[in-house]
């Protein structure tokens, strides 16, 4: 979510899609890479010049286990205090585990890649297909506003110190060429089997230069005798919302052909492997009037016709929506938006065979004859299709007036409609909003809190580009999008809502800055299916809150008083929306150990 801006950056309307032969990112700056890559790219210049003194001081190349919490510098030597050789985890049954080494290449070049063995003990094995390996790679970053207090607002990149940071992970290249006095990571994920004996794992990966063996570094996962379910099946409310649009462009397709379809599914799985909740669907066109690089269109095709009556075609709503749910995002849709940033509302006009538009507001008798026809015809089609009880009307960050009336509207046309706000808390909405998310820093009183779940309403918060920490730019520091499952469990929230899961800027493979939020704010997931350290640490704490309302469950029914007691204090730590920078990595370090000791 964005407030708005009369001012749009100028680059945002150049005609960058011209380039053929060369990409170029929104900065202006030509990338050296074919418009648009998806295996095979190089990364950006470093604006950070690298210290011959710093490398020579090294005399041998680095290999170690590193620290999922830190974004190493691509120009500075890994530390050799960081060594450490043999890696040890605790995970439950059916947990991902993320872990980070790193190659600091000294005086040459380097040909990376890796061998990951099967993790075994004396009864069971983690097979190695179950263990991925991928290059950290390094995109272009920005910094918070001058005044450090958000990130909102046009940018022009010259104002603004850019540098190359950690942040895609790169699973489709098993050998990476790095340049001499560089610093490479490589990111693991482990998959623990839900159906596994619980005992000590043991295995190895070997790090190579071409056909040479530079390290054998040990890991070991100690499985314990719980078992995490399947994120289908988890509790933690994820809504981050998609953007086909964006997809269609980069991956140069026709919208909702099957090339536009097949291209999203690996982009879309990681969403779904976080479990998912919420299909966003636009149902009219721009409704954040252009926010993004890509603009939202609508799905649904809104006609009047010659005798003056509303028709309304709702293909490729059901086109998109199939095809979530096929993924297996099928809790909710969330509809957008009755109320636009800019209340201007298209349709194709018979009569003139032309497109047309209509400027006006809730309360007036346009609006209400339009939305109410197309709100009566939705719920007709919706119920057809046996969607209608998991479809919301949804709107974000609107005066509470206009709420009141666009509500109003929409039960006029059937009082079963389910409605969705993302903004400010207003007691006066809280009994009309079945799914309600405010901004960190607004709270939900206890009882009322309690009354909302009691009666299946859904209640959560999200961040955006006002919040300068915690926040998932690609200069955050990592731990912080952990911290959000925390919070969230803490506060007894269900869940989180971030506005852009892969918004993407021009070139995001290489460069997360945009012309008017901070780097990284409309993305976290990048093109080719890869993901990201953001989005890994996101998963971390999703996964962090179902094991606490598992256990607390647990000690509830069994009446583990003493049990509980720890566990309430443990989350005592998380339950401000204020966060400490440099302690926000070691309280979720520490917190995880005493979770799993339970």
């Amino acid at each position: 979510m964005k407030k708005i801006y009369c001012l749009i950056y100028i680059l945002f309307t150049l005609p960058l899609l011209s380039q053929e032969k060369e990409g170029i990112t929104h900065s202006g700056q030509l990338t050296g890479n074919p418009p648009f890559p998806i295996e095979n790219y190089s990364e950006l210049d470093n604006p950070k010049s690298t210290s011959e003194t710093l490398w020579n001081k090294k005399n041998r190349t680095f290999v170690s286990w590193a620290n999922t919490d830190v974004r190493y510098n691509k120009e500075i030597p890994a530390p050799i205090a960081l060594s450490q050789e043999t890696l040890h985890l605790s995970a439950w049954k059916g947990e991902q585990l993320n872990a980070q080494l790193i190659i600091s290449a000294h005086r040459k070049s380097l040909e990376l890649n890796f061998e990951i063995s099967d993790l075994s003990s004396s009864q069971s094995k983690i097979e190695s297909k179950n263990i991925t390996g991928g290059f950290v790679r390094y995109v272009m970053t920005d910094e918070l506003n001058k005044d450090g207090k958000g990130a909102c607002g046009p940018r022009n990149h010259k104002e603004f110190d850019s540098t190359l940071v950690a942040d895609p992970i790169d699973h489709l290249n098993d050998r990476l060429s790095i340049a001499k006095n560089t610093t490479r990571p490589v990111w693991v994920t482990i998959n623990v089997p839900r159906d596994i004996t619980k005992g000590k794992y043991t295995g190895e990966i070997k790090i190579r230069d071409g056909d040479r063996i530079l390290k054998k570094l040990g890991l070991e996962i100690e499985v314990l005798d719980r078992v995490l379910p399947k994120s289908e099946n988890w509790k933690f409310h994820l809504d981050l919302w998609q953007n086909p649009y964006a997809a269609a462009r980069y991956y140069r397709t026709d919208l909702w052909s099957d090339e536009h379809f097949a291209a999203m599914k690996q982009d879309l799985q990681h969403y779904v492997n976080a479990g998912g909740k919420s299909i966003t669907a636009s149902i009219m066109n721009r409704p954040w009037n252009g926010q993004t690089y890509d603009p939202f269109q609508s799905m649904v095709t809104w006609r009047k016709t010659i005798d003056n009556k509303w028709s309304f075609d709702f293909t490729v709503f059901d086109k998109w929506v199939e095809f979530m749910m096929d993924l297996g995002v099928k809790k909710q849709i969330n509809c957008y938006s009755m109320v636009p940033w800019r209340l201007a509302f298209e349709y194709f006009d018979e009569a003139s065979n032309s497109m047309k538009t209509i400027e006006t507001k809730p309360g007036e008798k346009a609006y209400s004859e339009m939305w109410g026809a197309m709100l009566k015809a939705f719920a007709t089609h919706l119920k057809k299709k046996g969607w209608f009880g998991k479809t919301y009307i949804s709107m974000d960050e609107r005066p509470m007036d206009v709420m009141l009336e666009t509500i109003k509207l929409i039960k006029s046309a059937d009082k079963n409609f389910k409605i969705s706000f993302a903004g400010s808390f207003h007691k006066e909405l809280l009994e009309r909003i079945d799914d309600y998310c405010l901004a960190l820093g607004e709270n939900y009183p206890q009882e009322i809190l309690g009354k909302r779940q009691n009666r299946g309403k859904i209640s959560t918060f999200y961040t955006s580009c006002a919040h300068p920490r915690p926040n998932s730019f690609t200069f955050s520091p990592p731990a912080e999008t952990a911290w959000y499952g925390w919070y969230a469990a803490a506060t007894g929230l269900d869940g989180y809502l971030r506005w852009a899961y892969a918004s993407w800027p021009l070139e995001p493979l290489l460069d997360s800055r945009f012309s008017t939020w901070a780097a990284g704010d409309t993305y976290l997931v990048y093109p080719g299916g890869r993901t990201s350290i953001r989005f890994q640490k996101l998963l971390e704490g999703i996964q962090a809150y179902e094991k606490i309302k598992l256990l607390r469950r647990e000690f509830i029914e069994s009446g583990e008083k003493e049990d509980l007691k720890k566990l309430d204090t443990l989350l005592n730590g998380f339950a401000s929306s204020e966060i400490i920078e440099k302690d926000v990595a070691q309280s979720i370090k520490k917190a995880n150990i005493q979770l799993n000791s339970f």
